[in-house]
Parts: structure tokens; C-alpha cells; sequence
């Protein structure tokens, strides 16, 4: 019996490296898919210990690029997961957003989605496999870096309609919605502001931030069998932010209970 093949685009970072190590099994190749191949490679050293991995240079937002991937990754067995994490935000507000920001912040956010599983689909047909979009509470409400929003909010209605096109072949297709994550990137801010986890604490029920593992939590039941009968749904993983804000119902309610 052939290997099964995972595909996790952006794996070169904090969040698809924890999403590579939590899908790997004894019978399943995790293919690491990053335009920066040295962190591809720097994540494939990392997992060693956890299971095979393959690690490819891949631009998602480069269909020739993407579709080589592809193909170099179904020489490892059966695609039967695609798991679009590769993103990034540029513009932080619309008023400092410039046409060049904005093509490029939806050219990675949601266009590159489309190309891993346009040249992916076949594959996932084949196998009845499932895609995990990674979207982001972006795309549910209004935090800032509005290009970046717009395509996470796009990526979730493309979940969608993935899932309800390829339903027939037994193909299901989830998003799961992070909120803050303390990833290498957040580091960098914090050095320039050392408050900056404190102040986004508050505004969070579970009064912490995510990690990249509650994100590869997520992932893995949403592309396991657990998840079976599930599709088309978006899960925010979030620590209780989109729920609503603590501190917000305090002042509308006048009750320190909250």
C-alpha cells in the first residue's frame, strides 16, 4: 500500500511546522511546501524524529511553481490532505494601502489557496481527501490589515464552495480561523513593544493568546476521521475573541462578574 501525502504550504514557519510534526503518522509523507526552501529544510531537520517529510521550494502565488509541487509530491504516493497555510498581511490600514499591497496581500492570501488546490483537486478526488484552509478571525471582523481580511474572508466562502462542489467525491474542505499566535513573528513586534502580549491578552476570555499547537490541533481533527460528517465550516481558534470581549460586556452590563 502506497504512502498518503499531506501538503502544508507556509510550513517553513512557526504555524506549519507544528501542523507538519502534529499530521505525521507511520504510514504518511508531510510534504513542506515554502517559497523561503531553506526554512522548508530548516522544518524538515526540526521533524526528523516525528516522520517523513519532504521538504519543497513552492511560490503559491506562482501557478507553474504550485503545480510543480504538486507533481513532485504525488511521486511520494497519494495526495489525500492540502493544507493551505502560507500567508502574511502587508498593508496594516487602508489608507497606507497601495494598489501594489493589496494585489500582493490577496495574491498570497486567497489566490494561492486556489492554485494548491486547483492543481491539487484531482488528487484529492482520487483519494476522497480533505483540505484545511488556514483563514483568520480577519476574515469574521474588522482587526485591521484590510487587503489581508478581505482575502481571509474570501478564503472562507472558497472553503465553501470547495465543499460543496466536491462533496460527490467525498472530498471535504474546512478553515480554521486563529486569532493572535505567538509565532516568531509576534517576537518581533514584542521587542519592539514588550507590552504587546499583555495588551492583547485582554481582549481575550481565555486571557492568553493561541499557540502554534492549538492551531495543528485543530487542523488534525478537522482532517482526521473524527471530522467525517464535517465540512464546510469555519473554526475559530481563537481563545474566545470572536465570542465577544470581557471587558466590553463589564462596561454594558455595569457588573464586575464579567
Amino acid at each position: 500500500m502506497s504512502a498518503s501525502v499531506a501538503i502544508v504550504t507556509g510550513a517553513g514557519g512557526d504555524i506549519g511546522r507544528a501542523i507538519a510534526r502534529k499530521l505525521m503518522r507511520a504510514d504518511r509523507v508531510v510534504v513542506l511546501a515554502d517559497k523561503d526552501k531553506d526554512a522548508a529544510d530548516r522544518s524538515a531537520a526540526a521533524l526528523s524524529h516525528d516522520g517523513c517529510s519532504v521538504a519543497i521550494a513552492c511560490d503559491v502565488t506562482d501557478p507553474t511553481s504550485v503545480a510543480a509541487m504538486i507533481a513532485e509530491a504525488s511521486g511520494h504516493g497519494g495526495i489525500d490532505l492540502l493544507v493551505n497555510n502560507a500567508g502574511a498581511s502587508l498593508g496594516v490600514s487602508l489608507q497606507s494601502s497601495t494598489p501594489e499591497s493589496w494585489a500582493q496581500d490577496v495574491a498570497l492570501n486567497l489566490n494561492g489557496a486556489f492554485h494548491c488546490f486547483h492543481a491539487a483537486a484531482d488528487h484529492l478526488k482520487a483519494n476522497a481527501g480533505a483540505v484545511v484552509n488556514i483563514a483568520s478571525v480577519n476574515g469574521t471582523g474588522t482587526f485591521g490589515h484590510p487587503a489581508y481580511s478581505s482575502a481571509k474572508a474570501g478564503l472562507i466562502h472558497f472553503t465553501r464552495m470547495i465543499a460543496v462542489e466536491y462533496g460527490k467525491f467525498g472530498v471535504r474542505a474546512n478553515a480554521v480561523a486563529p486569532g493572535t499566535v505567538r509565532t516568531q513573528a509576534w517576537e518581533e513586534r514584542a521587542q519592539a513593544n514588550p507590552n504587546v502580549f499583555e495588551e492583547a491578552r485582554r481582549w481575550y476570555p481565555l486571557e492568553r493568546i493561541a499557540r502554534p499547537e492549538d492551531i495543528a490541533n485543530a487542523v488534525t481533527f478537522l482532517a482526521g476521521p473524527e471530522a467525517a460528517a464535517i465540512t464546510g465550516v469555519c473554526l475559530p481558534v481563537d481563545c474566545g475573541l470572536s465570542a465577544g470581549q470581557a471587558e466590553l460586556a463589564r462596561t454594558f452590563a455595569q457588573s464586575t462578574d464579567f
